[in-house]
């Protein structure tokens, strides 16, 4: 039986990984720095109650009781998903996301590469470091950061590559681009739209949406992290994405149709955020061929599984804040 420690358990792509392990059999402890949000948001409450254990600590101030319960538990993987998320929120308090992502996180490094019972650490970063890729970038493309939330991810990385080529620390790195779900953070582009919508509010289409993603379900984003958890090489990196590219705009007029509503009824146009970066097309060859992976969910069916959550937990989704709220 496999014993986890994820850390950043609250985030979408943390609590979202978490119930995909726990159906693995997985015995799973989660921390974070705040309490558990609403159970709409934590995938892993959906089901009756498995091997699963919270814990609230802050990597940024009690890194020491995080590793005394790593040393305690003897996870055989950390899987790390926390961080200071947000692109456009970084450019006013940069200091911030410096902090968690960069020094918190290579605290957190330096402290588990003395774990000699630790199997494998994954390293969840972002395409972001690349800044925008015109074409279908490989893992080995050059860094080229354009706001301070991909700078403080592209310099934890580096510095994670001279661990791995220093000590042997046994890291793997993965990136996904634009990962989404049901349980997605209210303030995301699809679950935002779809509420707005539902609630009859206008959405604001910044750049007129013209920047173009690859939107990858999180069901086929856990599936990868655990083959690559535990089978990828250590010290390498791992794309997860899709071939399947689409403009923000046509994104918002897709869920315009499925929900019956138009376009130009809850659309207003907003100018571009700033250092926004046009696209990130990732290549995925090395996972495909590597660990035998695919991604199976397509962006049409994925978008009928949202808004299948938002209906379900509209009562209760309707009340929270749809915009994010900063955590010093």
């Amino acid at each position: 039986m496999h014993k986890l420690l994820v850390i950043g358990s609250n985030s979408f792509s943390g609590a979202s990984f978490i119930d995909f392990a726990l159906e693995q059999g997985a015995t799973v402890l989660g921390t974070s720095r705040s309490p558990e949000p609403i159970s709409a948001l934590l995938p892993y409450k959906w089901q009756a109650p498995r091997d699963f254990t919270f814990h609230q600590f802050d990597l940024n101030t009690q890194l020491p009781d995080i590793m005394a319960l790593i040393r305690k538990v003897k996870p055989n993987y950390v899987i790390n998903f926390a961080a200071q998320s947000m692109v456009a929120e970084s450019w006013k308090k940069p200091n911030d996301w410096f902090m968690t992502n960069t020094v918190a996180t290579i605290n957190l490094h330096d402290a588990l590469r003395q774990c000699d019972f630790l199997t494998r650490y994954v390293h969840v970063s972002t395409p972001e470091v690349y800044g925008s890729c015109t074409g279908f970038v490989k893992e080995d493309y050059p860094f080229y950061p354009s706001t301070p939330y991909a700078v403080s991810r592209a310099a934890a990385d580096m510095s994670l590559r001279t661990f791995h080529a220093a000590y042997q620390f046994p890291v793997v790195t993965t990136r996904a681009a634009n990962v989404y779900g049901p349980g997605q953070q209210l303030y995301r582009i699809i679950p935002r739209t779809i509420l707005f919508i539902l609630l009859g509010r206008k959405i604001q289409l910044h750049g007129g949406g013209i920047s173009t993603r690859s939107f990858i379900h999180m069901k086929d984003v856990s599936r990868a992290t655990w083959n690559i958890m535990l089978s990828g090489n250590n010290g390498d990196t791992y794309h997860i994405s899709t071939h399947e590219v689409i403009s923000i705009r046509h994104l918002v007029e897709q869920i315009c149709q499925k929900l019956n509503v138009s376009f130009d009824d809850h659309v207003e146009i907003a100018g571009e955020r700033l250092g926004k970066d046009a696209a990130y097309h990732l290549d995925t060859t090395k996972i495909r061929s590597e660990l035998d992976w695919q991604n199976h969910i397509s962006l049409d069916q994925g978008l009928d599984d949202c808004i299948t959550w938002a209906h379900r937990h509209f009562e209760t989704l309707k009340s929270q804040p749809f915009d994010y709220i900063h955590k010093s």
